[in-house]
């Protein structure tokens, strides 16, 4: 799979909103950046706290901006960790992300810095197989 031509603003918004990251806890900084069905950017970052179930990762962190900005649909994404691996969505990202994608939304995983980097990409559907997700939404403005 290749990337799209927004890919390199994208990383570019991860990677600035990772350092913005409040990791004191694990020291691991996340940055997201969605891509949403106009086109327009949302990024996040983590967001930790004490009691570790009210962390917030970057990829919901970046979801909520989108979809308070009025969009509903994520067609690509970029998650990138302060680690030298990839770092995957966990189980309750990857359903949030399901719930305003496609079956066919490309997510970029990103690993490295400056000129070596490595990205592997994977849809949604590859990333969270046999799953379910919210049913045709109506457009904006509409009665739900």
């Amino acid at each position: 799979m290749q990337t799209s031509s927004y890919f390199d603003e994208m990383l570019k918004q991860a990677l600035h909103i990772k350092t913005r990251a409040y990791a004191p806890y694990s020291h691991f900084h996340v940055g997201a950046c969605f891509r949403s069905e106009d086109n327009t950017l949302y990024s996040g970052c983590n967001i930790e706290n004490a009691s570790y179930g009210l962390t917030l990762c970057a990829e919901a962190v970046a979801l909520g901006k989108l979809v308070s900005a009025g969009k509903k649909r994520i067609v690509e994404g970029i998650v990138l960790g302060s680690g030298e691996a990839f770092c995957p969505p966990c189980g309750r990202c990857r359903q949030l992300i399901r719930e305003f994608s496609e079956d066919d939304a490309c997510i970029h995983f990103v690993k490295g810095s400056g000129k070596s980097i490595t990205i592997k990409t994977l849809t949604i559907s590859e990333l969270l197989p046999f799953s379910f997700g919210a049913p045709q939404l109506p457009a904006i403005g509409k009665n739900l």
